[in-house]
This record gives structure tokens, sequence and C-alpha cells, in this order.
């Protein structure tokens, strides 16, 4: 139980699963289950989020260069 423990709390800490065997001494492969088996375990137990009452969505804005600058994004050959 407390090799799954540190797993999860190693997933928490975002470590690759290769970086995960090498700090509990598993064997990757088995890790990688492990990881597997507990990331549908929290998705089963996640509760449904639902959006209720005025929803409201603000624009995007995304840069797709330097305005007023055309040659800051031109293409050198």
């Amino acid at each position: 139980m407390r090799v799954w423990i540190f797993c999860l709390y190693f997933m928490g800490l975002n470590l690759s699963n290769t970086q995960i065997a090498k700090e509990l001494d598993l064997n990757k492969d088995d890790v990688q289950r492990m990881t597997g088996q507990l990331r549908t375990g929290v998705v089963e137990r996640k509760q449904a989020t639902g959006l209720q009452g005025p929803v409201e969505c603000d624009e995007v804005y995304i840069v797709a260069g330097h305005k007023g600058h055309p040659s800051a994004v031109k293409k050198t050959p």
C-alpha cells in the first residue's frame, strides 16, 4: 500500500513513469500499469461538473505576429 501512495504522490509532482520507477526501485512496466490504474480510478470517482445559471465567455486574443513590424516575423532563407 505504501508503494501505491508514493506512486500517487510522485504522479502529483508530475514525475514521469521512468522517474517514478527509479525512485521506487520498480520495473517501469509495473509503474506504467500502476499509474494507469490510479488515473482510471481518479477519473471514475470524479463527479460530473455541470454549469448552472448564466454562463459568460470572453473572447480569446492570439498573437499571430508582431503588429507594425512585419520584418520581425519575415521568414529568412
